[in-house]
């Protein structure tokens, strides 16, 4: 048995009794499990609470939201305006959630969950409709496999399962180190595909301290079992800036590894991050201000890198200003503005400048908004 087939298997097994060894203790909002299922919770594995990313009126997608907990979790927390899209590839996961689907709907007062059969790391295709079409068009030769392929990328064009620009927060619970590793660039992408400017990620998972060695890697019982397949602590960072997002962080950090197999620790996390806003880079008479502790920071909004020296009101775009104040880069920024806009220019040769105060001065000073879980939230 490979490695996909094991998560398969193991996840299959999890749906039909309660597996202890797929979950670490995590303590979720107790007014937010009550009216869930008893199932449902017992036959949920995780290693963290995404949910409390969750904000009113949110479009959220979850990925391997398996049991649904998370999904009906969320759902609460979005109310009438907003709404939630599981995404699974797991039959009996699905059946278990869509099992309650009915009597959740019934409590929330609406109708606010749906769940896709689907791969994370393609978010554009829709399983049980490739699952239709093969039922009526089976592939037994070379010509029907390129019909396949020729129908498979008509699908995703006219009817992607998720369209583009259209999630506000993507959560997920202990499920991206699942995904085999030669399609972990294609998830993210997709990720980002999906999410709107200004959408943010919100992300449980398990990272290793160190890289894991190519033998724990193959073997399935150690990478079903959310292990072997952890990203490195520093490279599930990377890969997120890598694929264009802002405001990476850890916001929430095991101090005490999950367990620990070969000497490699191996502990839960929440990680955020940020799509940037569809806003042209120029200058219209803006400073942000580092307030400190440290005597510098660094921040990236796509090509371009900003130092802020602590205290200094330096020269931003439009468009990181209001990153900047929406608390995509943390709270210790204050954004200035000028006191009549400027027409937009060019941030040529304005990279690592000061501003003179009195270009700012008695313009509005917004401080950073900031986006992370309550303190009250913990992981294992």
């Amino acid at each position: 048995m490979n490695v996909k087939e094991s998560v398969i298997d193991r996840y299959t097994q999890g749906a039909q009794e309660v597996q202890g060894s797929l979950c670490c203790p995590v303590n979720y909002d107790a007014s937010l499990l009550k009216t869930l299922p008893k199932e449902i919770i017992e036959k949920d594995y995780g290693c963290g609470d995404p949910s409390r990313y969750v904000r009113e009126g949110d479009v959220v997608l979850d990925l391997g939201s398996g049991g649904g907990k998370i999904c009906y979790m969320a759902a609460q927390i979005v109310g009438n305006t907003g709404r939630v899209i599981g995404i699974d590839m797991n039959d009996d996961m699905l059946s278990l959630a869509k099992k309650y689907q009915n009597e959740m709907s019934e409590k929330l007062g609406g109708d606010r969950v749906k769940f896709y059969k689907g791969h994370i790391q393609d978010l554009a295709l829709d399983l049980n409709k490739l699952e239709n079409y093969l039922s009526a068009n089976p592939v037994e030769n070379i010509e029907s496999m390129g019909l396949l392929e020729v129908w498979k990328q008509k699908q995703i064009k006219a009817e992607p399962m998720i369209t583009d620009n259209s999630v506000d927060v993507v959560v997920s619970n202990c499920v991206l180190n699942l995904v085999q590793e030669s399609e972990r660039e294609k998830m993210i992408s997709e990720i980002y595909r999906v999410l709107k400017p200004g959408g943010r990620v919100a992300i449980s998972d398990i990272v290793a301290d160190e890289i894991v060695d190519e033998g724990m890697k193959s073997d399935p019982e150690l990478w079903s079992g959310c292990i072997s397949g952890a990203f490195h602590e520093k490279d599930f960072l990377d890969v997120f800036e890598d694929k264009g997002f802002v405001g990476v962080a850890y916001d929430k950090w095991s101090e005490e590894p999950w367990q620990t197999v070969e000497g490699v620790e191996f502990r839960s996390v929440t990680i955020v991050a940020y799509k940037p806003l569809a806003i042209d880079k120029k200058d219209v008479g803006q400073a942000a201000i580092y307030k400190g502790p440290f005597q510098s920071v660094a921040i990236t909004n796509g090509n371009i890198t900003f130092n802020f020296p602590r205290g200094e009101r330096m020269i931003v775009d439009e468009c990181t200003a209001q990153m900047i104040s929406k608390g995509f880069f943390g709270l210790g920024f204050v954004v200035v503005n000028p006191l009549d806009k400027k027409p937009a220019s060019s941030m040529c040769c304005k990279i690592d400048k000061v501003r003179p105060a009195l270009e700012t001065k008695g313009g509005l000073q917004i401080g950073a908004e900031g986006f992370s879980a309550d303190s009250s939230g913990s992981c294992c």
